[in-house]
């Protein structure tokens, strides 16, 4: 008889199988040897009623009940996703349509996302609403435009909270303001080995632009994945960052040899496919290079990045109560995927 973790690795990839990709690792992407996804991200909350820190579980119902119904008011018709299993939220997390380290568990606490799976809206995190729109490689004029006019139909339903000293009032401080933030994932792998990653980061930051890891703030750089973001700052700003970025890495690539990066390639290969457990650290590092080699059409990898992109929306996220069995998963994925 089959183990039960081995009924549930079958069954959760069962699960994950059935689940549409989401639309940000559409084909159509462009700059996506260097740039995943594009984002925008827009906080608001709902005038008369606490931060979700400090709110009241009847206010948090009662918000929750609000949003929800501005969601059908409006016609946005997001469906909503409560009572879900832990496949199907580590589909949700590793496609980057929910936070890691949202409680959705909680009362109050729901998830709203659209068919295509671009756009999701989180009921209470760390603000009331927090909508975001994921579009395929570097593409935040499309993305910023989705989830604006989503923010746009729900406000016809339901009063934000807005100052006009602070402008959208957040949780957070440093959120308030316009109440977006921009931000682009990237794959600078070029320039972390050409040991240029930390003065170009450095650069980025005086001009108000931060980076973070795969999974956001609490997330580190690994794999050479970086989201870099802006909150406040203007939208052509970012832009010219993104594609300064993209311009860079390109050329850090060219001074790599493609023997090089072949054998690092096989070697990370060898080695996820001799491993019986393996850390998030490792497991991001390992597709890092096998992205870089089907990038640069190296033969016996994958045809593009992009395929190696959908990696990354299977990879096994538990915390530390499951470490183990993640490591575990991990591994058997990898293996499979590049038997």
């Amino acid at each position: 008889m089959p183990s039960a973790r081995t009924d549930s690795e079958s069954w959760k990839r069962m699960v994950l199988r059935a689940m549409p990709p989401p639309a940000w690792l559409g084909v159509d992407a462009p700059s996506s040897d260097v740039v995943l996804s594009s984002r925008a991200r827009y906080m608001r909350n709902v005038r008369g009623f606490r931060f979700p820190n400090t709110a009241s579980t009847e206010e948090l119902v009662e918000v929750e009940r609000l949003i929800v119904h501005a969601n059908k008011e409006s016609g946005l018709n997001l469906e909503p996703f409560r009572q879900i299993s832990n496949a199907e939220r580590e589909y949700l997390v590793g496609c980057r349509l929910v936070s890691p380290d949202y409680e959705w568990s909680e009362p109050g606490r729901s998830v709203l996302i659209d068919g295509p799976r671009s756009l999701s809206l989180m009921v209470n995190e760390e603000d009331h609403l927090r909508v975001q729109a994921l579009t395929a490689g570097w593409s935040i004029d499309a993305a910023d435009a989705t989830a604006r006019s989503c923010v746009k139909a729900l406000g016809k339903h339901v009063e934000f909270a807005e100052s006009p000293i602070y402008g959208w009032l957040s949780a957070s401080p440093f959120n308030a303001g316009k109440g977006r933030r921009l931000s682009a994932m990237l794959h600078l792998i070029g320039l972390a080995q050409a040991k240029r990653l930390p003065v170009v980061l450095s650069a980025l930051t005086s001009k108000g632009i931060t980076a973070r890891g795969l999974f956001g703030e609490s997330s580190r750089a690994v794999g050479a994945f970086l989201q870099v973001s802006l909150v406040n700052g203007d939208q052509s700003e970012f832009a010219g960052a993104v594609e300064y970025l993209v311009s860079a890495e390109r050329e850090a690539r060219l001074l790599i040899g493609r023997e090089t990066i072949e054998v690092r390639a096989r070697q990370a290969v060898e080695f996820a496919c001799a491993s019986t457990t393996l850390p998030l650290s490792d497991a991001l590092r390992v597709i890092g290079w096998i992205r870089w080699a089907a990038a640069a059409s190296i033969e016996g990898f994958p045809q593009s990045a992009r395929s190696v992109d959908l990696m990354l929306t299977s990879l096994e996220l538990r915390g530390d109560s499951q470490t183990m069995a993640a490591a575990r998963s991990r591994a058997d994925f990898l293996r499979q995927a590049l038997d």
